[in-house]
């Protein structure tokens, strides 16, 4: 699941936040599973945010957030 993951969005999704909805202004690597599983449902958004929270959906369903504890940690401290 890990492999052709592209790294940088990994880092975009511990920085980048909701810009919309009842989560709004949250971190994506934040956003509650039910949240996520919501937009499958309904259908993701358009463009990279789709990306993005199409990526977040995958590590929480498959649980691999503990993938994000290293990138969280440098993205705080660079």
């Amino acid at each position: 699941m890990t492999e052709g993951i592209n790294p940088e969005i990994l880092k975009e999704i511990c920085i980048v936040k909701m810009p919309f909805g009842k989560y709004q202004g949250t971190v994506l690597a934040d956003l509650p599973v039910s949240y996520l599983e919501w937009f499958q449902r309904q259908g993701m958004p358009k463009g990279k945010l789709r990306m993005q929270l199409a990526t977040v959906y995958e590590i929480k369903l498959n649980g691999l957030t503990d993938l994000l504890i290293p990138i969280r940690r440098s993205v705080r401290n660079g």
